[in-house]
């Protein structure tokens, strides 16, 4: 029996991917210096009055990682293990991500180290309102723009664009709608923008199975995170066909080899404040037989480092889809392509949500509105095209996608930095 093999951290995840394309694609020494380092790292300590009185003093985090390409864009997360280095490395797969698809940003990520759990939706109101005075000028419509992620949604950023917006003189707070995106329709969200990263994850993988020239429908898959992007991708899968064999969150593993209904067990879950523990038209097994369940597909849409060394060996999907951010650490990836296992690297696969958020962003500055078939229509051809730059550079240079991804989204900052030079 195989030895348990100690966890990296994120951070050191997303930095050995780095320097493995920095050294291969021999990127200049002096923009690798500058994209191995943090722009801003940003701490606040903040007191919030809880509902039965008692103060309490809460830490937030945003993190700056580049923006030779555009404002800093990236996720607020609300989760009891977040901490600083989390946010760097989440903040740097934010500023590929954004290199990739193609836009006008670069990469931040933040968030507040609590278990959104333990609070009532008075108490985080609070929170999230405190968090965003706190932060200040640190974040902004041509500046920082955050967005949902772990255990935040549409509610808390009109939160925060409320509060941002009440901070500024009378007639400029309508300008300042864009400050954060992934906000509910009808206070300047966009149609489609709560499905755009499961559409992602969905499409990514419609994607690859056409590139072999097979269909989706009929392949089994299992959804680890049964969240916003869990649920839409399983949602697009299942409309195409695809199986839902098992799904796995926090509190609960389920498993029916004829199918989970998707639509039945948003309902429950959303009766259950977000757990699936008790649906009754599945069954319980033990968590650690979750990775090894045989499949077509396997999609992590919940934390980091999921897929280690210590599991990798047991997966027995053909295709790994990364909903979440950094789910497979490096030694596990490399498991993975060993064992002829593709995976859709996040910074490609769960790309529609920024993707979704720049469309609102734009939407925004400029005063339209969108209709979701047209959001839909942009956000399927924009990641057809970042998903065909991708398979070229794959196949053209016979290596796996995440290489092939970073190769992209690095090379185009590089380009930027030499085409501007370095100030003074």
């Amino acid at each position: 029996m195989n030895a348990t093999v100690v966890k990296s951290s994120m951070y050191d995840n997303v930095m050995r991917q780095f320097n493995s394309i920095a050294d291969s694609i021999k990127l200049d020494k002096n923009i690798r210096k500058i994209l191995e380092a943090t722009t801003n790292e940003i701490v606040v300590h903040f007191p919030v009055k809880l509902d039965n009185g008692d103060v309490k003093v809460f830490t937030g985090y945003r993190v700056q990682h580049n923006n030779a390409l555009g404002p800093y864009k990236g996720g607020l997360r609300y989760h009891p293990t977040l901490d600083i280095n989390d946010a760097k490395a989440l903040a740097m797969w934010m500023t590929w991500k954004t290199s990739l698809a193609g836009l006008p940003y670069g990469g931040a990520k933040g968030g507040i180290q609590l278990n959104p759990r333990d609070y009532s939706v008075a108490e985080l109101e609070r929170i999230s309102r405190r968090f965003t005075y706190a932060l200040g000028d640190n974040i902004g419509p041509e500046y920082d723009i955050p967005a949902p992620d772990v255990n935040t949604n549409e509610q808390t950023m009109a939160w925060i664009a409320d509060t941002y917006m009440s901070t500024k003189p009378t007639a400029q707070r309508s300008v300042n709608k864009h400050v954060v995106t992934g906000k509910p329709v009808g206070t300047g969200g966009l149609e489609g923008r709560d499905r755009s990263t499961g559409f992602g994850v969905y499409l990514t993988i419609k994607l690859w199975y056409q590139s072999r020239k097979e269909a989706i429908k009929g392949k089994t898959f299992i959804l680890q995170g049964f969240g916003n992007v869990g649920y839409w991708a399983s949602h697009f899968l299942t409309l195409d066909g695809a199986i839902l064999l098992a799904v796995q969150d926090a509190h609960a593993t389920l498993y029916n080899k004829n199918g989970i209904d998707v639509e039945y067990l948003r309902e429950h879950s959303t009766s259950q404040q977000g757990s699936i523990k008790g649906f009754s038209s599945a069954f319980e097994i033990p968590a650690e037989d979750f990775m090894s369940l045989p499949c077509d597909i396997l999609i992590p849409a919940a934390l980091g480092n999921q897929i280690t060394a210590n599991n990798a060996h047991s997966i027995r999907a053909e295709l790994v889809a990364e909903g979440a951010n950094g789910p497979t650490d490096v030694d596990g990836e490399r498991i993975l392509l060993n064992n002829n296992i593709a995976v859709i690297p996040d910074i490609l696969c769960n790309s529609g949500g920024v993707i979704g958020s720049y469309f609102e962003w734009l939407q925004n500055r400029n005063g339209e509105i969108w209709t979701m078939e047209e959001v839909m229509d942009k956000l399927e051809r924009k990641l057809t095209e970042v998903f065909k730059k991708v398979s070229k550079i794959a196949e053209g240079q016979d290596i796996d996608w995440r290489s092939a991804a970073y190769i992209v989204a690095i090379s185009r900052i590089e380009t930027a930095y030499k085409q501007r030079g370095i100030f003074p």
